[in-house]
């Protein structure tokens, strides 16, 4: 009777035993990356007011974008560039110094006002390409006729 005893006792430690050392196994065995992954590369779209088709010499327009990322990371800087292949003008940022095309400039916000001045009496048509530090890239052209 006391081996009986003695063997259910070793059997039951066992069921005990066993459960908590697979529990222990899996815990362990999940653990194999030393840092958190922490998603940074999100791809965005631009939203653009509509703006006149038609501009006049020394008119200036008007362009309120919006970067609309399917994320937030906080460290994402954005940059914009810009080419302009048919007529002349110049693209600014607020009041600040007007842009040289195919430079890059960072952008400090995600909701932003460009303005375009023409300086010619044809038509128009530029492109601006805005890029984050990831290598998401997204381009928008414009196109403005002459008034006159």
């Amino acid at each position: 009777m006391k081996n009986l005893i003695i063997k259910t006792k070793r059997f039951l430690y066992i069921l005990l035993v066993v459960p908590i050392l697979l529990f222990t196994e899996a815990t362990l065995s999940s653990c194999t990356y030393e840092e958190l992954e922490i998603q940074q590369n999100f791809p965005f779209e631009i939203s653009v007011m509509p703006v006149p088709k038609d501009i006049a010499q020394n008119e200036t327009v008007e362009i309120r974008c919006r970067i609309v990322s399917s994320g937030k990371y906080t460290d994402t800087k954005y940059y914009l560039r810009y080419f302009q292949f048919d007529g002349t003008g110049t693209l600014r940022y607020y009041n600040e110094v007007p842009y040289s095309p195919n430079d890059s400039y960072q952008l400090s916000e995600q909701q932003f006002r460009l303005y375009y001045t023409s300086t010619s009496v044809v038509s128009q048509s530029f492109k601006i390409w805005i890029s984050d530090s990831f290598g998401n890239e997204k381009e928008i052209e414009f196109q403005f006729n002459n008034k006159d």
